[in-house]
């Protein structure tokens, strides 16, 4: 009896001991206008959204002087969002310019109504990609559970990393802020709680260059006064069903009937619902994860005619298929099924893939399997975006085994749908053709 009670005894002091589960959402501040202000510091503190083109002067300056001549540009010489003409987005706004009402995903002319004084500055995609894996590989030097979530935030596991349990996990939030500083010069906003989801949402109440620590006891005072919109994964047309039957906050839909979300959400929506409002969320923190696709796209200034503006549309197209033909070479990643996208004048979008006999990352292969998918969509309607797309992907090395034991049935991936094409398609080819040439042009 004693040495069973001896041993109760001992397993309740481990249970005890064990840490707290405490997971970390990190997320950048305001990165691509933050990473812009490094290299224009004279903008800093002013209303600056980041979209549109390149701009003639600082290529001109950069070409001639290098980058440090770019902090002397004068802030009269920038343009303002007041005099943008075009259909683009803003991919991100300062929080200056955040003041007046602006921000992501919103167009720029109906930003420029609102903050006519702001001014526009390119995605420098290159420049924002090495920030990206600066601060990653930051974080990993000290944490590394880390799960990559984007180009600008990851999750973070704090349970068993030193200082992670600490004052609910704020002394270690604070180590990778200041870690992160010292790397880039960029601030960051972190949300520690007991998981992902309740994380997520605690990443943005103090920012920037936060800290905020949410327990599961907080849910009632920190959480469900919160808009149903703040659960990662309830989207506008889920709101506006959760408004129509008068449920507006998570406490609320905290407090609705499971068979009611059931019922107007279907069974695995309403349960996730329900199950989300309480703040469950049993998601582990994945460390590596393989692309499903890649793909490079743009939004035209003006709609463009596949006939009048054919020279144009092609040297468009063959630059997207050499974005993602780079794309995969510079990750390892070989592709098998080649898609375009299309989006007319009338907002209606047409998309077609191709699935080849072999893999590529080959620009001028790329080019002419997107090639064959466009003679399969309507151009008579002006196009105001075009996309392609790369997927059914492997690594390099997957690829090559199965070219090398072709009988190997284990190593095939999952047949995937699509037109198949008769061409045998290299791996990995360093092909010098030039991928405009690669097929017949339609435009």
């Amino acid at each position: 009896m004693a040495s069973r009670y001896a041993c109760r005894v001992s397993e309740i002091s481990t249970l005890a001991a064990a840490p707290i589960r405490r997971i970390a959402h990190l997320d950048m501040d305001a990165f691509y206008a933050s990473v812009e202000l490094l290299r224009y510091p004279q903008l800093k503190g002013l209303p600056v959204v980041i979209g549109g083109a390149k701009r003639r002067v600082d290529e001109a300056l950069l070409a001639a002087q290098g980058e440090r001549a770019l902090r002397f540009i004068p802030v009269t010489e920038f343009p303002l969002l007041k005099d943008y003409v075009g259909r683009g987005v803003i991919t991100t706004a300062s929080y200056a310019a955040r003041q007046f009402g602006v921000g992501s995903a919103m167009g720029m002319m109906k930003a420029a109504k609102l903050c006519p004084q702001a001014i526009v500055l390119p995605v420098d995609f290159e420049e924002v990609r090495r920030y990206s894996r600066l601060f990653k590989s930051t974080i990993t030097e000290i944490a590394p559970l880390m799960e990559d979530r984007g180009i600008d935030e990851v999750y973070i596991d704090f349970t068993d990393v030193p200082g992670g349990q600490r004052e609910g996990g704020r002394v270690l939030a604070r180590l990778i802020q200041k870690a992160i500083f010292e790397a880039t010069a960029l601030t960051c906003s972190i949300g520690v709680a007991p998981n992902k989801l309740l994380a997520k949402m605690a990443s943005e109440f103090n920012k920037p260059q936060g800290i905020s620590i949410v327990y599961e006891a907080d849910l009632e005072s920190k959480i469900w006064p919160l808009r149903c919109r703040k659960i990662n994964g309830i989207g506008p047309k889920a709101d506006a069903n959760l408004i129509a039957l008068n449920i507006q906050t998570i406490g609320e839909l905290a407090a609705a009937d499971p068979a009611l979300l059931i019922r107007h959400f279907g069974k695995s929506t309403g349960a996730w619902l329900h199950e989300a409002a309480w703040g469950r969320d049993e998601r582990h923190i994945v460390t590596e994860s393989e692309p499903v696709s890649m793909s490079r796209e743009t939004t035209f200034e003006r709609d463009l005619d596949a006939v009048r503006d054919r020279a144009a549309l092609g040297k468009i197209f063959t630059e997207l298929c050499r974005k993602v033909s780079a794309d995969l070479q510079r990750k390892g990643y070989v592709a098998k099924t080649i898609g375009i996208k299309l989006r007319y004048e009338d907002f209606k979008i047409a998309t077609r893939d191709l699935t080849a006999d072999s893999y590529t990352a080959d620009g001028a292969t790329i080019r002419q399997l997107a090639g064959q998918c466009l003679k399969r969509v309507a151009l008579q309607k002006k196009l105001r975006l075009l996309g392609v797309r790369a997927s059914t992907l492997l690594t390099v090395e997957q690829a090559q085994a199965i070219e090398n034991d072709p009988k190997d049935a284990s190593k095939r991936p999952a047949k995937q749908s699509g037109r198949a094409q008769a061409a045998t398609l290299s791996i990995a080819s360093n092909s010098q053709e030039d991928p405009a040439q690669a097929t017949d042009q339609l435009f």
